[in-house]
């Protein structure tokens, strides 16, 4: 996973200062452009240090060794709920959300509550029921 995050990592490299050099090509007149290139370097290095924490935590895994064989990785890899609703409710949700953002915002706010109680749902589907830990 080391590799993985110091690609991520090096789009802060990359992107900054090709934001940078759209903002002098356009003049600084036209933000919105500068801005997604910066946002873009930014979810980079985010998805980047996640790779990386979490890289200390797996340890090396056989796809990063140059003598890892395929049935090493073989097993659990973790830990999927197949049986939970929880993601059709969310995505109810949003289609409710974006729906309301053409119709009216009363409309989002139902997709937005709809949506608390998804992520809440979600998130705590382990900690009750059958499936508790």
């Amino acid at each position: 996973m080391k590799i993985e995050s110091w690609l991520f990592m090096g789009g802060i490299f990359f992107f900054t200062p090709v934001a940078i050099v759209y903002g002098y090509m356009v003049n600084w007149e036209e933000w919105v452009g500068m801005l997604a290139l910066l946002m873009l370097a930014a979810m980079s290095g985010m998805v980047g240090w996640y790779l990386k924490m979490t890289a200390k935590n797996v340890g090396i895994r056989p796809e990063d060794r140059v003598d890892g064989e395929i049935h090493e990785n073989a097993g659990d890899i973790g830990l999927f709920a197949p049986w939970s609703w929880w993601p059709l409710v969310l995505a109810s949700a949003a289609g409710i959300s974006f729906l309301g953002l053409a119709v009216g915002w009363w409309v989002f706010y139902i997709g937005a509550g709809l949506a608390i109680i998804g992520v809440v749902g979600w998130v705590n589907e382990f900690s009750r029921g059958k499936h508790a830990h």
